[in-house]
């Protein structure tokens, strides 16, 4: 009897194995034509450089928005075929472009919205030679203040007209927040790094706690990650339930109905991962373990908070260093994770709720459960601890099926993996990721 269900279970992992395979090697291949937010947020970036123009020093403006921040920002949207501009764009790049013939182009086509067709009707006349008096007020005219900030000032009328300075002012704020944020996280986790090398080189670092493991199997891993997490949590759940959700939420506006959309289909996707944990756990005692099984380990708080921010500014550097390398290799391979599009496309309170709790709460939890908690204990009983820490990486790295973003999630599991032993717990792992997600989040709310 026990052979008979022993060979079932080795059937259904191999089965689920193949799926994962094929249900992998699907979703990185679409990756490749999964368009990245890279050049929106650059785009988003120049843009917030123009307006920031105004209120940053001359004797700076070279470090923190380039040269010409406004040629740059042409260039751009030059790189955008025609065919693809959005109306804004379209009508951002008629102003600033100095070619009559080339303007006339890309204002061939009407606009939808009546304010950008008045701004349409500027250009026009200047074109045909008419003396151009005034333009609309800021509040009679509805576009956005760098839209209506570079139509003014290149129709020719003063800046103390065109100019909203208190935008401008925020702009440079927040561009100087996305900028100085990442650098000096950076430069601090680059120190922490070079002192904790010198403190192992000198052989004076403390040992690390044992790594306590579930008696689980391989082979239970592989149910747990190819059938809980991809086969019924990838594709099964949410193949039963996203048809509900949208439509249920079919009248809803789109930012809404895509963050409910997202948020539903996160929480359907742990239900197949955390039902087969709880039954490969629920026969095994943890009886005189010290945070059971999972080894969450809660307290002391103080001391996780520590570890996990120490965690966060060591990774920081390496990820995106190997992000710049890799660009700078093979270049942009697109495949963004759609969540960064959702943000930057959300200015709605309750989308971005949601958002926010989808990827600081949900995901940093659910995944440092499964990868860090069960997968990561049991790989390093059975490989070592060098080989767990790298399987389990890559591993966490794949499920998130972007080819794009393989190699930075690849550095930050092994720094998640290196937390989970250095720390003998989970909770500064799930809070050094929460941090790493939102710390993201915040950046892409500053562009946006």
């Amino acid at each position: 009897m026990r052979q008979a269900k022993t060979g079932w279970k080795w059937a259904i992992a191999l089965f689920s194995l193949l799926l994962t395979v094929l249900i992998w090697r699907q979703g990185l291949q679409e990756s490749f034509d999964r368009p990245s937010v890279a050049p929106k947020i650059s785009l988003m970036q120049t843009e917030m450089a123009v307006s920031a123009s105004s209120s940053i020093p001359e004797k700076i403006q070279d470090v923190f928005l380039g040269s010409e921040p406004q040629e740059k920002l042409y260039q751009a949207l030059k790189k955008i075929p025609l065919e693809q501009l959005e109306d804004r764009q379209r009508l951002l790049i008629a102003v600033l472009e100095g070619s009559e013939d080339k303007q006339k182009l890309f204002l061939k086509k009407n606009f939808k919205d009546k304010n950008f067709e008045t701004v349409r009707s500027y250009i026009l006349d200047r074109q045909k030679g008419k003396v151009l008096n005034e333009f609309p007020d800021i509040n009679e005219i509805k576009l956005d203040p760098l839209l209506y900030q570079v139509s003014c000032s290149n129709l020719g009328f003063k800046d103390e007209k065109c100019v909203n300075q208190k935008y401008n002012f925020h702009s440079a704020l927040r561009l100087l927040t996305s900028q100085l944020l990442p650098f000096f996280s950076s430069f601090l986790g680059f120190i922490l790094l070079i002192r904790y090398a010198f403190i192992f080189l000198r052989n004076k670092n403390t040992p690390w706690p044992e790594m306590i493991s579930p008696p689980l199997s391989l082979i239970d891993m592989v149910l747990l990650i190819s059938g809980g997490f991809v086969v019924i949590g990838e594709v099964v759940f949410p193949a039963l339930i996203i048809p509900i959700t949208d439509l249920l939420f079919n009248n809803l506006s789109s930012p809404l109905k895509e963050s409910l959309r997202v948020f539903i289909g996160y929480c359907s996707m742990t239900i197949g991962p955390l039902f087969i944990i709880r039954y490969q756990l629920m026969g095994i005692a943890s009886s005189g373990i010290d945070g059971g099984w999972l080894q969450w380990k809660i307290k002391p708080i103080k001391e996780g908070l520590l570890k996990s921010i120490s965690g966060w500014l060591m990774v920081m550097p390496l990820v995106l260093f190997i992000g710049w390398l890799m660009n700078e290799i093979i270049g942009d391979q697109g495949g963004s994770n759609p969540l960064l599009e959702l943000v930057l496309g959300s200015d709605e309170l309750i989308p971005l709720f949601l958002l926010l709790i989808t990827t600081v709460v949900l995901a940093p939890v659910f995944e440092e459960l499964v990868f860090r908690g069960i997968l990561l204990p049991v790989l390093v009983s059975k490989v070592g601890k060098t080989s767990g820490v790298l399987l389990s990486a890559l591993i966490f790295a794949l499920a998130h099926l972007s080819v794009g973003e393989l190699p930075p999630l690849f550095v930050l599991g092994v720094g998640l993996g290196l937390m989970r032993l250095s720390s003998g717990r989970l909770f500064p792992c799930a809070l050094m990721h929460s941090l790493w997600n939102g710390v993201t989040f915040i950046s892409l709310l500053l562009v946006a």
